[in-house]
């Protein structure tokens, strides 16, 4: 096997793989990128059993084959090379040699016949908007939970509605949730409307791939594996195992103590006030009554804070705690100008969604301070 490219594309297919190359190595082989040449394409596969990359790329073969090399060791290679044609050949053993300009490498690989073999799905929806998804993972993956014992929790719970026509992103970590619907066109199948989750580190794989391509994405479902994919690039992932709990459960009804609020403002008024929080709970203190919100915090290590805020209210008075990042998190991914803070009384769960926008809300649960 031996093929040329260009430095440029090399790295680009290289830095790629980075984020999906298994770290413990509980197997050897799952460190490694598998490299295919045929035809005028070079195919870079990784792997951590859970997550898989798949992408292509033109270059000047000169023989075809594949060998599997340490995807993080070529990585550092490649990036220090300077800007110029690669010639990259595999020798005996699986043994590869890199060469540029007057620098020559010499990598220990791994028998390509270990590594796992890429599932092949077929695509069930074509042309998706890659935007769309985008904006439905931004709005709920800072909510997936980081608790590796609440397994069904760690993933991006997703279903489409097909009496509405939605497709739907939920995410809960049992301290906040996010929920978004978004209207399509195409009619999903079965798997779909069962509703699945999709792991976090997929989920970031995914938001990566959509940044860096351009047109839309084809998506396609088989037994327990997820792919998304474009004309050079498939992303595959496995699917959670377990059962998302019921979510309509958590969310609060509509309540007539609702706030709107000039999200800017608030947002960097929270970044101050919590200055002088708790450093673990980041617990401050809203008090909601006539037109006024006001925003306290104390650390009897650091001093206290406070801060008032006009807002448009003319419900209860209402005194409750929170923590302050919970609420950062959902404002930063609200990209509308105000939002409806709605509560019940001061115990109960705190309902924050765009004031004109009903498709996305998010709850979060009040703490004891």
């Amino acid at each position: 096997m031996e093929f040329r490219i260009e430095k440029e594309i090399f790295l680009k297919a290289m830095t790629k793989v980075q984020g999906i190359i298994e770290k413990k190595h509980t197997l050897p082989i799952l460190a490694n990128v598998l490299i295919e040449a045929q035809d005028h394409n070079i195919t870079f596969t990784a792997t951590d059993l859970e997550v898989g990359l798949k992408s292509r790329y033109g270059a000047n073969i000169l023989k075809s084959g594949k060998v599997t090399v340490s995807a993080k060791k070529l990585f550092e290679i490649i990036k220090e090379l300077p800007e110029a044609e690669i010639s990259f050949c595999a020798k005996n053993n699986f043994w590869v040699e890199i060469k540029c300009g007057k620098s020559v490498f010499n990598l220990v690989g791994l028998s390509p016949d270990e590594f796992p073999k890429f599932p092949v799905i077929d695509t069930d929806i074509k042309d998706i908007d890659k935007n769309m998804i985008n904006e439905m993972i931004d709005k709920t993956i800072f909510s997936v939970s980081n608790d590796e014992t609440k397994f069904n929790l760690t993933g991006i719970y997703i279903k489409y509605n097909s009496e509405e026509g939605n497709l739907v992103f939920v995410s809960t970590d049992g301290h906040r949730l996010s929920l978004i619907n978004k209207k399509i066109n195409e009619k999903l199948s079965d798997k779909f409307e069962d509703g699945f989750i999709l792991p976090k580190k997929g989920i970031i794989e995914l938001k990566k791939l959509l940044e860096n391509i351009d047109g839309n994405i084809n998506i396609g479902i088989s037994d327990n594996n997820f792919s998304v994919s474009n004309e050079n690039t498939t992303l595959i992932m496995r699917m959670v195992d377990g059962d998302f709990p019921d979510y309509n459960r958590v969310i609060p009804e509509k309540s007539k103590n609702v706030a709107v609020i000039d999200k800017d403002i608030f947002l960097h008024s929270l970044k101050r006030i919590s200055v002088l929080s708790n450093e673990k709970s980041k617990g401050i203190k809203i008090k909601l009554e006539k037109d006024l919100m006001t925003l306290t915090s104390s650390n009897p290590d650091l001093g206290d804070a406070k801060e008032e805020i006009n807002i448009i209210y003319s419900g209860d008075e209402i005194i409750i705690g929170f923590n302050a990042k919970y609420i950062i998190d959902i404002l930063q991914a609200i990209k509308e100008e105000n939002i409806k803070f709605s509560l019940k009384d001061n115990i109960s769960p705190g309902r924050i969604t765009p004031e004109n926008d009903e498709n996305y809300l998010s709850v979060i649960m009040p703490m004891r301070l």
